[in-house]
């Protein structure tokens, strides 16, 4: 009886992982998207007002290594540039590991991040992990440029 029924659930587990991979370049894109606009609208909040930038990046965020300005400088303009190529899927994999640089610098700027704060920057450092490991996806221009860029190397999966 058993036996009878193992062909069945084999076909039905097959069916299953064949939709999961043919949703994962939404799935990606979701990401892209989603991360990017996170990123993007803080960056357009830091240009917004950049006397106020330059004051938390001086009293409240204490990045590593870097002056307050240049913290600041460098922060907006990551946040500007890479969630643009995170969208475009264009250098995919640098955008999303350099937003997750970002990510971790900001946990570690700020000391007395509130819980729900930190949880949201784990959710956006995992998509962006998967980003880094698994690339943009085929709806990107990684997958259509890339291949003619490097020679040997076949499209993005």
């Amino acid at each position: 009886m058993l036996t009878d029924l193992l062909p069945t659930l084999r076909r039905g587990h097959a069916r299953l992982i064949d939709l999961c991979e043919s949703l994962q370049p939404l799935a990606q894109l979701a990401a892209r998207l989603f991360v990017a606009k996170v990123f993007f609208l803080s960056g357009l909040t830091k240009l917004r007002d950049w006397e106020t930038t330059l004051a938390l990046f001086s009293e409240e965020y204490h990045v590593p290594l870097l002056s307050p300005e240049v913290a600041a400088f460098a922060g907006t303009a990551g946040e500007i540039v890479l969630p643009v190529l995170l969208v475009l899927g264009l250098g995919g994999r640098f955008a999303a590991l350099g937003l997750s640089v970002m990510n971790v610098v900001a946990v570690l700027s700020v000391p007395e991040m509130p819980e729900a704060a930190f949880a949201l920057h784990v959710f956006w450092g995992s998509l962006l992990a998967g980003l880094v490991l698994w690339g943009p996806g085929r709806w990107s221009a990684d997958a259509v440029i890339g291949p003619r860029f490097v020679p040997g190397r076949p499209a993005l999966a």
